[in-house]
């Protein structure tokens, strides 16, 4: 199994080193390089091509959500560019982590995270899945479920990177109410056995639930079932 490539883009210079620090002593992770602000990380995102990139918002020049903006365009002018970003803040506002989905974010993790967790979000991201924050999850589910008030227009940010053949499946098999309800508890982090007691219905059949939101949304796992489902504005 090869080492994945990891590209560290932090201003911090304590969070930086301790980061790569801490990625280098783990197996089947690679630090190819580092930034210590936005400019510098593009250049280096665009000539080394790791192939994950944590990327920080608050950079003091390009911040990192116009510096995943930059790069994607970047990449989609280069057939050879593979990286995924993952953006890496002590930021959860609904605004910040919409601007970032929207600029093209594969993934969105806390600075406060555990070493355990960030490996998991490495790796998820690498296999070209969508890691995202339980409690991060929870805002952009409420932001995208608010009512708009009478008289108000809601300023909304676009999320996009749902594939045609994922719009398709969900227009095709869409979710039932209950579904629904059930992924709401998810992104709320509840167990089966929770939302079995929320939901007054035994946990057999939320088991049966979960599978079939899977399965919908073509989702490895609850955490890219709860951001397909955001992205593809299934959930409003």
């Amino acid at each position: 199994m090869s080492e994945i490539q990891v590209a560290l883009i932090e201003d911090h210079d304590l969070t930086r080193v301790g980061m790569r620090t801490a990625l280098q002593q783990q197996v089947g992770v690679k630090v190819v390089g580092e930034a210590a602000n936005g400019t510098e990380g593009l250049h280096l995102l665009q000539t080394s091509a790791p192939d994950v990139a944590i990327v920080d918002i608050g950079l003091p020049d390009i911040d990192g959500i116009e510096l995943t903006r930059e790069f994607r365009e970047f990449q989609s002018e280069s057939e050879d560019s593979k990286t995924k970003i993952l953006i890496l803040t002590l930021n959860d506002s609904e605004d910040a982590v919409l601007a970032a989905f929207a600029a093209g974010a594969d993934s969105y993790c806390m600075k406060d995270v555990s070493l355990d967790r960030l490996l998991e979000a490495i790796h998820v991201t690498n296999d070209g899945h969508s890691w995202i924050d339980p409690a991060i999850a929870r805002l952009v589910l409420k932001q995208a479920r608010q009512p708009v008030g009478e008289g108000k227009v809601k300023p909304t940010v676009a999320i996009d990177a749902v594939a045609p053949e994922y719009s398709q499946i969900l227009e095709t098999y869409p979710l039932t109410e209950r579904e629904l309800e059930v992924l709401e508890l998810i992104v709320a982090g509840c167990s089966n056995a929770t939302i079995a007691e929320k939901l007054y219905i035994t946990v057999g059949t939320v088991k049966t639930h979960v599978r079939n939101i899977l399965n919908k949304l073509c989702a490895d796992d609850r955490t890219q079932a709860a951001v397909r489902a955001l992205r593809s504005g299934l959930v409003g």
